[in-house]
């Protein structure tokens, strides 16, 4: 007869990422999983495999929320322009200093794990691309009404947003100028426009 886990593996696996998130994949040990999580190693082992593969899982499940959380916010609103200047100014937002701080897991993992680890470097990869297709389907739908210019290339345009994005998200976490990050979303904002 199998044993029922006697522990909830979403709010385990949540904790496993929030963990990771803060510290990094090499700074973080097991014990800080297993309190962090309320498992036992063996627990931790037959669930999620070991700890690379349990941050793999943690990163795919931040990836799938993060991406559904950009979708919304670009979705939330009628006015692309709208839309895209909302989520740089909230990603730019001095009340999310202390989130900003850890930054964006995804990112963080592109710069720890991804130059030395294969898998790492195309799991990173696969969320900017699928970021950018969130971004070209919220362009296209701008062109469609006509609120943005058919000249734009949607495409190219998507990618230097993500590009952007990835890099006020990094620089978020060292507390900038102000008068830097806002003049910096204006002028990526700017390219919605021709």
């Amino acid at each position: 007869m199998v044993r029922q886990r006697e522990f909830d593996t979403d709010q385990a696996l949540e904790a496993a990422m929030q963990i990771f998130w803060d510290k990094g994949f090499e700074a973080t040990s097991l014990s800080d999983l297993t309190t962090a999580m309320g498992i036992q190693r063996p627990s931790l082992y037959a669930a999620f495999g070991d700890k690379k593969e349990l941050f793999e899982t943690a990163l795919r499940r931040y990836t799938t929320l993060h991406a559904a959380q950009v979708r919304s916010r670009l979705q939330h609103t009628s006015s692309v322009k709208e839309a895209f200047r909302a989520l740089f100014e909230h990603i730019g937002a001095e009340e999310d200093v202390t989130d900003a701080r850890h930054g964006c897991f995804c990112i963080n993992t592109m710069v720890e794990l991804a130059p030395h680890d294969p898998k790492f470097a195309v799991l990173t990869r696969e969320h900017q691309m699928y970021l950018a297709a969130i971004f070209k389907e919220t362009i296209e739908r701008g062109q469609e009404t006509g609120e943005l210019s058919n000249d734009l290339d949607s495409s190219a345009l998507s990618k230097s947003l993500v590009v952007s994005m990835i890099g006020l998200t990094v620089m978020m976490k060292s507390e900038p100028d102000r008068s830097f990050v806002q003049q910096s979303i204006k002028v990526t904002l700017s390219l919605l426009e021709e």
